[in-house]
């Protein structure tokens, strides 16, 4: 294993202190216990916090800023924060009007998260709680009760962090959060394992001509394994149960997500992506908006996940309005 690092149990916090020197002008990085907050803090609207474990950057201290998060809460590596690192984020983020905890469905974050939410909720804080659980290929596994949250959680915090911004109620947030939920579907696949840290080996073995498909972004195992095919028939296998399982028409207006594991060039996934475009405009399904690259990773694992958001008009305008933190950024 070769790996830029000094030592496998300060990856976390070597990586956070990095990353607030490097983006110093919009997150401020807190240790004990690890926080990544805006640098200006928000007035007089609701707060959004996230957090997992860390691994999968840039989610999610990668989305602290204008349009998006008020904190982000990283845990150690695919292992998830602890409520005492949680409750922090919460209480220094209100301002009165609330805070929205955006949570990805694994057992660990959704126990962590609602224990700090009841001890904030003791404090006086109104706190709101939204799942995500967008990933088609199971629907029970190890780490989850139900669908795992992926992708669509970059689009979940985008869109409700533009609606938070606007000025919207703790209720109105959250409602629109659930929505962009309730219309967001995707599929993973790996074409070799990631490699964490402390532990020195691949998290599982592919076949030099085996891929995984439908894969969690822990290295969870997914629908089947299958012989390594062409770019095409491997987006045409991630797709089509997505297209599905949202239940797309023709005329729908939709967001289409390439999205990369940590380990796979930009131009595969532009080839992805250019696959998942044609299926697309040839069922009617209009592509309005897109958005291709490494948003939510798991290590270095070799792969890609595509995602599909159905749009209304209000989702689209949201997801326009001005955003301006570490990893997205545009309208400011």
């Amino acid at each position: 294993m070769k790996k830029l690092i000094n030592d496998p149990r300060r990856v976390v916090s070597e990586s956070l202190a990095g990353f607030g020197l490097a983006h110093h002008n919009l997150v401020r990085v807190r240790t004990d216990p690890d926080l990544v907050l805006r640098r200006e803090p928000s007035r007089d609207k609701v707060s959004l916090v996230s957090g997992g474990g860390s691994g999968h950057e840039p989610l999610h201290s990668g989305y602290v800023g204008t349009g998006m998060l008020d904190a982000a809460v990283p845990g150690a590596v695919f292992t998830s924060p602890t409520p005492d690192q949680i409750l922090p984020a919460i209480t220094e983020t209100d301002t009165g009007a609330g805070v929205l905890l955006i949570v990805k469905n694994y057992t660990g974050d959704i126990l962590n998260f609602e224990t700090a939410a009841e001890l904030a909720q003791a404090e006086g804080i109104t706190v709101a709680t939204v799942v995500v659980n967008d990933d088609v290929a199971v629907e029970d596994s190890l780490y989850t009760a139900g669908r795992r949250g992926v992708a669509g959680t970059v689009l979940v915090e985008r869109i409700a962090g533009g609606a938070a911004e606007r000025g919207d109620t703790l209720e109105q947030v959250a409602a629109v959060a659930e929505r962009v939920n309730a219309n967001v579907r995707s599929m993973g696949v790996a074409l070799a394992s990631c490699t964490v840290p402390h532990a020195g080996e691949p998290s599982f073995t592919l076949a030099e001509n085996e891929i995984e498909l439908g894969v969690g972004i822990h290295g969870e195992p997914g629908r089947r394994r299958m012989p390594m095919a062409d770019a095409n028939t491997i987006t045409d296998q991630l797709l089509e149960p997505v297209l599905q399982d949202l239940g797309a028409s023709s005329g729908d207006p939709v967001l289409l997500f390439v999205n990369g594991m940590g380990g796979t060039p930009l131009s595969e996934l532009y080839i992805v992506y250019r696959r998942a475009a044609q299926v697309l405009a040839e069922r009617g399904i209009r592509v309005e908006r897109s958005l291709v690259g490494n948003y939510i990773t798991a290590l270095d694992m070799q792969g890609a996940s595509v995602t599909v958001l159905r749009l209304d008009n209000e989702m689209t305008e949201l997801w326009d309005s001005p955003v301006n933190t570490p990893a997205l950024r545009w309208g400011m």
